[in-house]
C-alpha cells in the first residue's frame, strides 16, 4: 500500500512538472529548394527556445531563436514563438513559426526576399535526463510578401538539451 501511494504521488507530481525551462536544439538534416536550378544539400541547425511564458494543461508557449546553415552556404536568422504539446509516455509536439533573414548563397537558391518565414513541426521523445530527440518537418517561404516565393523544404533530426535547473 506504502509503495502505491508513493507511486501515485510521484506520477501526480511528474503531471504537474511544468514544461521544460530553456533549452538548446542541435540538427542536421536535409534542405529541398523548390526552384529547379536550387542546390539542395545537408542543413545544420541550431534553436534557443526559453522557459515557457504560458502553461495551460499540456500545453506550453516559449519565445525562440534559431540560426540555420546549409551546406551550400545559405543562411537564416529567425526568432519568434515554439508550442509544445506534451503527449502519453515522455512524447510531444513541437511546432514553430519564426521570422527571419535569409541570405543566399546563388541565385538558384534565392527564395525571393531576404524576409522569409520558417514554419516547422516536429514529433520527439523526452527522456529520464531531460534531453529528447525529435524529427522535425520545416518550411521556409516569403509567405508572398515578394513577387517570387520558391521556398524551401527541410527535415531535421533533433537532439534537445536542456539548460540550467
Amino acid at each position: 500500500m506504502k509503495h502505491t501511494v508513493l507511486l501515485a504521488a510521484a506520477a501526480s507530481a511528474a503531471m504537474a512538472m511544468p514544461a521544460v525551462a530553456q533549452e538548446v536544439t542541435l540538427g542536421v538534416g536535409y534542405s529541398d529548394y523548390h526552384r529547379e536550378s536550387a542546390e539542395d544539400g545537408a542543413q545544420f541547425a541550431i534553436d534557443y527556445l526559453h522557459s515557457p511564458f504560458h502553461e495551460k494543461g499540456r500545453l506550453s508557449a516559449r519565445f525562440g531563436a534559431t540560426l540555420e546553415a546549409q551546406e551550400t552556404g545559405d543562411v537564416f536568422a529567425g526568432v519568434g514563438i515554439s508550442a509544445m504539446i506534451d503527449l502519453n509516455n515522455d512524447w510531444f509536439i513541437e511546432n514553430s513559426v519564426m521570422p527571419g533573414a535569409y541570405h543566399e548563397s546563388s541565385a538558384g537558391n534565392d527564395l525571393g526576399s531576404a524576409f522569409e518565414i520558417r514554419t516547422l513541426i516536429a514529433l520527439g521523445k523526452r527522456f529520464a535526463n531531460g534531453r529528447a530527440v525529435s524529427l522535425a518537418f520545416s518550411h521556409k517561404s516569403n509567405a508572398s510578401t515578394a513577387d517570387e516565393n520558391p521556398g524551401v523544404n527541410s527535415v531535421t533530426l533533433r537532439w534537445h538539451i536542456p539548460l540550467g535547473g
